[in-house]
């Protein structure tokens, strides 16, 4: 290694915060990932808490539930404030859960999103996509994120959860207000956002809850019916609370990872024109494309894990109570897990990537992604194969999600 590498290495390592990243890291982290993952893979930050990037160790604490923990009251408190929407949001919503609350609703999501229900989805997803693709054509130069990546999403949940179409229009906002604010740094203008999605977003789904209730949808096909009407895993029902808070959730993580999968892949086809030209001639490489996609630009970089009991992590020990960021984008670039981690190969195999986590907290929609990405990615390049970028791309300034606001193309 050059010396002077080696002396950048050391200092990106010595400096480096969640809470005071500079703002080229947003443009690319990966740099900064690899430092950490050779120099200090167990990287103690100013707060305290532990920042881990290595594939092996990430993939470990996934599946040890008993010492690694998802409950985020801790941890949340002091960020959001006990009595705050965005604290009773995030405490109640799925991903931020243990066992029992996060295996009731698991299991009534889950069976909504069995592979039969998905597959019967497909035929109205390659409608939209198609629909979506005729709109784009007639205009020549358009905006993916705009007018296509996040578009998909958006009406699969709101199909999922039974919204009208006439009252989508805000859900893509709320969203994207409710998941700014788990940015490791919160500004109080995020904060008062999110607190605001999360009351418009509980007041609308109160109305659509009681009309479901009067007219139930089917529960084979309506998440939102299945929520209502169906047993948890432990016979229970959930409270009124857990159900409007993990419909939200539903909302929230099927939306932004999605949209972010979508414009992430068609970006590295830009980027990479020879994986481009790959594709196009073999377009049954689609699934390998879209695992390769997640992996090297993973649409969630960042996941939390509590530590339950006193434990180690790679000779490290680690007191109960510990706060541990779990880096997936800097896993699924590990040289120990991946050949040559920093080249895209679309047909990469195998690809045991993290985008989806692992264990008991894998992601319960990772099949509907999986389908959304392959048929809008897959689709776009059938019908658009000389498409090129129009401008520079905008990337969100995001350190948790990965992703673009803009990404200004013409069709060709």
């Amino acid at each position: 290694m050059d010396p002077s590498t080696a002396d950048s290495d050391r200092a990106l390592v010595r400096d480096f915060s969640l809470q005071a990243l500079p703002d080229a890291f947003y443009d690319d982290p990966y740099p900064t990932y690899r430092a950490l993952q050779v120099l200090d893979p167990v990287h103690r930050m100013p707060d305290g808490s532990l920042f881990l990037t290595r594939h092996g160790d990430l993939e470990a604490i996934y599946k040890d539930t008993a010492r690694f923990s998802s409950d985020k009251k801790v941890e949340f408190a002091p960020k959001y404030g006990i009595g705050s929407l965005l604290f009773e949001h995030h405490t109640t919503s799925l991903v931020f859960n243990d066992p029992p609350l996060h295996t009731r609703v698991r299991h009534l999501i889950a069976g909504a999103l069995n592979p039969r229900a998905i597959a019967e989805t497909e035929p109205r997803l390659v409608t939209l996509v198609d629909g979506l693709l005729d709109a784009m054509e007639a205009r020549g130069s358009v905006d993916l994120i705009e007018d296509f990546a996040s578009a998909i999403p958006i009406e699969v949940i709101g199909n999922l959860l039974g919204v009208p179409h006439a009252e989508r229009g805000p859900l893509r906002g709320w969203s994207l207000a409710i998941l700014g604010a788990l940015e490791p740094k919160l500004s109080p203008e995020v904060q008062e956002r999110g607190e605001r999605a999360v009351a418009e977003f509980l007041d609308y789904l109160r109305r659509l809850v009681a009309d479901r209730r009067a007219k139930p949808g089917d529960a084979e096909h309506d998440v939102l019916t299945r929520l209502i009407a169906g047993e948890t895993a432990d016979g229970g029902k959930l409270s009124e609370v857990e159900l409007l808070q993990n419909c939200i959730f539903i909302l929230n993580a099927g939306h932004e990872t999605t949209t972010n999968l979508i414009g992430n892949g068609l970006e590295l086809l830009l980027r990479f024109p020879d994986q481009k030209q790959r594709l196009i001639d073999e377009p049954t490489l689609i699934r390998t494309a879209i695992e390769e996609f997640l992996r090297f630009e993973s649409s969630n970089q960042l996941g939390n894990r509590g530590v339950a009991v006193d434990t180690e992590i790679a000779g490290i020990p680690l007191p109960k109570g510990s706060l541990i960021t779990l880096c997936i984008g800097a896993a699924n670039r590990d040289p120990a897990q991946f050949k040559s981690p920093d080249e895209l190969d679309i047909a990469r195999a195998p690809n045991r990537h993290l985008a989806f986590a692992s264990g008991a907290h894998v992601c319960a929609g990772l099949n509907l992604a999986r389908m959304e990405g392959r048929i809008a990615i897959g689709r776009f390049i059938a019908r658009f194969p000389n498409f090129k970028s129009a401008g520079n791309p905008q990337r969100a300034r995001r350190a948790r999600f990965r992703g673009f606001t803009a990404l200004p193309i013409t069709l060709g």
